[in-house]
């Protein structure tokens, strides 16, 4: 085992980290964050002495006190999206709880409720503020210093502000550690910023040869990227963020399996672009939801498949638009082709499917045909798939955040439902569902299944998505069947300290 040294600035004090190379990503990245007195809620970034971003990872490369590297530290913004919405959330469920109150007991008790919910409303816009070191003060931790606030921008500042970083940095070159981590699933997604994440995806179209095959011009390439992130809405897990993920798995899945030996170069450029588009435009509420509610897409697509067809819909009414149109340089046919495919793969993502195509894939395996044109649909339709719902597949530290993102999104869609008189989506109600018991058997029953189907044609994915799957669904069968035996102890002893009552009781009569 080697040891590997590095030394850096953080806050303007040195530090040095020490680490063998069979540590785990999250064991070096907990390093950082303590030299650093965050916690994994903020991003961390380090740069070499040039000004080169590096990726903090067990490869990293030693230096020495002459050259040190540069760690900073930016807050995270997901959590204060959640407790906004949260509060959102909350500020429903009181209007609704205010009507049935009134009725029922009379506007006393409702003013002595609102003064509760105003109180830990104020606390909890208050712990937004703080750094999460600084809610532990009375334990003798040092608050981290915070920056003076800068003025809030609005959305369209905001979005020029990321279009400027993005276009002043994609001149620079990404180092050949990130392109190769780019690759495969243990990337992990949340140390990139917003910009620094459209140089990512430009080099994904770059590398992969589109732009001289395709005759896109860097500058239009450039522009449909950015609309398409303007495009994301900023939800809990159906954001620009997750987009990339599924970009960047759908990437490393072409590379590890040759998929640019086995496919044409227009069967890559749909699959990279279907994923980039697959979510565009999601409002955060599932398409159970779109035609209970009866909304304008449910009602414009008929029911079927509503939030697929619009996020279709959206992509191609980007690349509608000259100056984002990546395909305005291909003849008609290949036009109709990506399209074509842009469409069966997007759709292909509505898991009211799921079984159709797991099924119609597994009936091609015995002698799957690269050759075939159907066969290759709808292995095109299982890697989207895949490529969706891969996160399990990545390293824990990387995973189980996006976990607490899909439930919020999952809470805030029941929370509406109740409040509408909609019917409530089982696997989304917060008085229901716990982490471990949504994940064990969306992991077993869906997920595994789909994995081990696609690793039968490329064996070589084995290592890379189903066995950190299978140590994902241990993980949290582990902790589902501890919370079970916490909540069996709790009852008995409740049950004994009712009997010891009831016997207390008894004697004293």
């Amino acid at each position: 085992m080697t040891t590997t040294i590095v030394h850096f600035l953080v806050n303007g004090r040195p530090e040095r980290a020490e680490f063998r190379d069979d540590c785990s990503a999250a064991e070096v990245k907990a390093l950082f964050w303590a030299a650093a007195e965050a916690s994994p809620r903020h991003v961390l970034k380090i740069f070499a002495s040039d000004g080169r971003r590096m990726n903090i990872s067990p490869k990293m490369q030693a230096n020495d006190p002459e050259s040190v590297y540069r760690l900073e530290l930016v807050a995270a913004d997901q959590s204060r999206v959640g407790m906004l919405q949260e509060l959102d959330s909350m500020e429903d469920r009181l209007q609704h709880l205010e009507s049935r109150v009134m009725e029922e007991v009379g506007g006393e008790l409702l003013c002595d409720l609102k003064k509760q919910v105003e109180s830990f409303k104020k606390k909890l816009e208050s712990v937004e503020h703080l750094s999460w070191m600084g809610l532990f003060k009375e334990h003798g931790h040092q608050e981290l210093s915070q920056k003076p606030k800068s003025p809030e921008l609005s959305e369209h500042e905001e979005q020029l502000q990321v279009r400027r970083k993005y276009l002043d940095m994609s001149s620079l070159q990404v180092t050949e550690e990130v392109r190769e981590l780019l690759k495969t699933p243990i990337f992990d997604n949340w140390q990139w910023e917003k910009a620094e994440m459209l140089m990512l995806l430009q080099v994904m179209f770059t590398d992969l040869d589109f732009l001289s095959a395709f005759h896109i011009k860097l500058d239009v390439l450039q522009n449909f990227l950015f609309e398409v992130s303007c495009h994301y809405n900023n939800i809990p897990f159906h954001n620009f963020r997750h987009c990339f993920c599924v970009t960047q798995m759908m990437y490393g899945l072409i590379w590890l399996t040759d998929l640019r030996s086995k496919f044409t170069r227009i069967d890559l450029l749909i699959m990279l672009t279907s994923a980039l588009c697959h979510d565009l435009d999601h409002p955060g509420y599932n398409n159970a939801f779109q035609i209970n509610a009866q909304t304008d897409l449910a009602l414009l697509y008929n029911d079927i498949s509503p939030l697929e067809n619009h996020h279709c819909a959206v992509a191609f009414s980007i690349m509608a638009k000259p100056e984002c149109n990546i395909l305005q340089n291909l003849s008609n046919e290949n036009y109709k082709l990506i399209r074509g495919g842009m469409i069966r793969c997007v759709l292909a993502t509505d898991m009211v499917r799921h079984n159709e195509i797991l099924t119609q894939f597994r009936s091609l395996q015995p002698e799957f045909d690269f050759s075939n044109k159907e066969h290759k649909e709808v292995l095109m339709k299982i890697m989207m798939k895949v490529s969706d719902i891969s996160n399990e597949a990545r390293p824990m530290s990387v995973a189980e955040p996006w976990l607490d993102c899909l439930l919020q999104e999952f809470f805030n869609q029941s929370d509406t439902e109740k409040l509408k008189g909609l019917p409530v989506s089982p696997f989304m109600d917060r008085e229901k569902v716990s982490k471990p018991s949504s994940q064990t058997s969306f992991i077993g029953f869906v997920l595994l299944p789909l994995f081990s189907e696609l690793t039968k044609l490329f064996p070589c994915l084995q290592q890379h998505i189903v066995e950190p799957v299978q140590q994902a669904l241990k993980y949290y069968s582990d902790l589902e069947r501890a919370g079970r035996e916490e909540t069996s102890r709790e009852e008995e002893e409740e049950t004994s300290r009712e009997e010891e009552e009831e016997e207390e009781e008894t004697s004293r009569e």
